[in-house]
């Protein structure tokens, strides 16, 4: 790189004007043919930190790398946080946090270089170019290792990273981790009915009495996008989030306030799948329409009913994914019981910068057998998947 390219240091989203940010490859629409990914987008992460969510006071201190060249053209961009606990990661590192304590370490500040509380896979690099490999991103790389070492932070940990951007971070000496996601992916199906044509006999069959069973008592689906995302609505798929939210997390990551202000700046990037019943919505889950993707991120109830959860999250997505003439549905972290429902093993990527020498080997160790599990894992799930043999999707 040029000794007049310089990297800076941003903490807030406040101070990083939309036009400048919307000139990264991925965080706007029709940016020079870059897909467009929600969670990139100045909108999004600027609703994270202005509804109080993702804070220095929720241990998420933002340390934004913005890359400039010498008359102040934005280059490149990398989110980032310094962090004093895991939480909201999805990528779990409590286990080399324990043991490098236990041994004398200090493990936290870390860096986390991730969008809070979303385990979608997406640009992480971010360029104006958008090209993968690029002299800019191996800055940014690099920017991140320096930044850790200005913080005294024990690692730089970048999760859900795109496969194409992992060379460029196992250059700079990132450790390159795996775990595994269960994506629905669309061929080109015009229904429901045509996807569930390319399953077995008994999976149709089930899947069939499934979505039946779930709509019983009266429930109707909604689809609420753009101007049907009121303040009302918001407030009772807020009740939705909190309920599951509390019960899994003991404290849920998001506030109200993220809700209104999404709905407000990016309303036509969301979906809402809301059930009804009686005349009153009773469960709900949130999507985000990507430029080739749907992905799945909350959802909750207020009443209980068999199957309902696999209808809402799983069934709409799918149903709205092909409506759409979208790529595929990602539905979140984890879940076997996804596979039933004609979402398939997917291998995801993050990368990690570990500063103490003995731990990058433990953790290195760690690392080369647990991404074997992780293959062996999915090659076995992907042959014990719904499809007709023959008919097997493959990411």
């Amino acid at each position: 790189m040029s000794d007049a390219v310089t990297i800076r240091i941003e903490q807030s989203f406040a101070d990083i004007p939309t036009a400048r940010w919307s000139m990264l490859s991925g965080a706007a629409k029709g940016r020079d043919g870059a897909i467009y990914n929600p969670f990139v987008s100045h909108a999004y992460l600027s609703a994270l930190e202005e509804s109080g969510s993702a804070t220095a006071k929720t241990g998420w201190l933002g340390q934004h790398l913005l890359m400039e060249g010498s008359d102040g053209e934005l280059l490149g961009a990398l989110v980032c946080y310094l962090k004093n606990h895991s939480q909201g990661e999805y990528v779990f590192d409590h286990g080399w946090a324990d043991a490098f304590e236990r041994a004398g370490g200090r493990y936290y500040p870390k860096l986390q270089g991730s969008i809070p509380f979303t385990p979608a896979t997406g640009p992480r690099l971010l360029t104006v170019s958008g090209d993968d490999g690029s002299p800019v991103q191996e800055g940014l790389a690099a920017g991140l290792q320096e930044l850790a070492r200005r913080h005294d932070a024990s690692s730089a940990h970048v999760t859900f990273v795109r496969e194409a951007e992992m060379p460029t971070f196992e250059r700079a000496g990132f450790l390159h981790r795996t775990d595994q996601q269960f994506h629905f992916l669309n061929e080109g199906y015009g229904s429901h009915d045509d996807f569930l044509e390319t399953l077995a006999s008994r999976k149709r069959k089930a899947l069939k009495k499934e979505r039946r069973a779930a709509l019983e008592n009266g429930i109707t689906v909604d689809w609420l996008t753009g101007s049907d995302l009121t303040e009302a609505i918001w407030d009772q798929f807020f009740t939705f989030y909190m309920d599951t939210g509390s019960r899994k997390w003991g404290r849920p990551y998001l506030t109200r306030a993220f809700y209104s202000l999404i709905g407000e700046r990016m309303p036509e990037d969301i979906v809402l799948m809301m059930a009804r019943r009686n005349g009153r919505y009773i469960a709900g889950a949130i999507n985000f329409i990507g430029g080739d993707a749907l992905y799945g991120r909350h959802w909750g109830c207020i009443e209980d009913h068999p199957f309902l959860h696999f209808e809402v999250c799983y069934h709409q997505a799918i149903d709205f994914a092909i409506a759409k003439g979208l790529k595929r549905v990602e539905a979140g972290a984890q879940g076997e019981h996804k596979l039933a429902r004609g979402y398939m093993p997917v291998t995801t990527h993050s990368a990690h910068y570990i500063s103490h020498p003995g731990l990058a080997r433990a953790v290195q160790d760690y690392l080369v057998r647990e991404r074997r599990d992780v293959e062996e894992t999915a090659e076995f799930l992907a042959e014990h998947g719904p499809f007709r043999k023959g008919e097997r999707q493959d990411d």
